[in-house]
């Protein structure tokens, strides 16, 4: 696969490893088309981030990589997250001021979005910041707070800086666990005040998940269920709960999701 991006190509090596646990040199520069210099910055920059170790030759995974937790989680039902990701791209139009939580599904929405016109998008999320931002079309507004790296987002109480500059039309947040009874819901408390912060601002909100999040602990809700205007999950999420949600008011959208080709 000649000619990929820098961030494609190290994400396919972090892919290899998952399936294969360790890469050699010599594969990568036969499957990418490039020279041995490019592949071992490819490996440096990963190793730079706890994302691997390197080994004679080649590389294996690295033990315990709490830096890389955001990349981590970015491969785990990586399909499921895209077709989700593309579902809820349907609720944004050009020109439509929008939130966007710094979860990993709403990364892959900021992809989505980035040949949209005159969006105004406010996130902690630094990776979605990112992607957004090599758009000229795209004004992207990332509120300051304290950066948690692990999630690879900003932290803090900044509810002032939301109130002052007026309503959102939508927000998109993924979520650790959620119930009909108590919404959605997240582990981290630091996370859940920012997230209840950007939920409040926003006129429409939508929870993205994918099906591996159903039955998970979490402890403090950020939206509650009579706030929500609906889920988007892969079609992995059972009739029964879709129905569960439905009788609150909740209209989930279940979209197909191709997983032959997921490492």
């Amino acid at each position: 696969m000649p000619g990929i991006a820098e961030h494609e190509r190290q994400q396919h090596v972090l892919r290899l490893l998952d399936g294969q646990g360790r890469v050699s040199i010599g594969d990568l520069i036969e499957r990418f088309g490039v020279s041995a210099v490019t592949i071992r910055k490819d490996l440096e920059s990963l190793e730079r981030r706890r994302l691997l170790r390197r080994v004679r030759g080649g590389a294996v995974p690295h033990d315990g990589a709490d830096e890389g937790a955001f990349e981590m989680r970015l491969r785990h039902s990586e399909a499921a997250k895209q077709a989700i990701a593309r579902a809820a791209a349907a609720q944004v139009k050009d020109g439509d001021a929008i939130c966007l939580d710094c979860s990993t599904t709403c990364y892959y929405l900021a992809v989505e979005l980035r040949a949209r016109r005159g969006l105004v998008v406010v996130t902690n999320g630094l990776r979605a910041a990112d992607v957004l931002s090599e758009s000229d079309a795209i004004t992207v507004v990332v509120l300051g707070g304290t950066v948690r790296r692990s999630s690879q987002s900003l932290v803090g109480d900044f509810g002032d800086d939301l109130s002052s500059r007026g309503r959102l039309s939508v927000g998109f947040f993924g979520l650790r666990s959620l119930s009909p009874t108590h919404g959605l819901m997240e582990l981290s408390l630091e996370e859940t005040t920012v997230k209840r912060r950007l939920a409040a601002a926003c006129d429409r909100v939508y929870g993205l998940f994918d099906s591996s999040k159903l039955g998970r602990f979490g402890l403090h809700p950020f939206v509650a269920t009579d706030h929500l205007t609906g889920l988007v999950t892969d079609d992995g999420t059972p009739d029964d709960v879709a129905r569960q949600w439905s009788s609150r008011g909740v209209p989930v959208e279940r979209v197909p999701v191709t997983r032959g080709g997921e490492s």
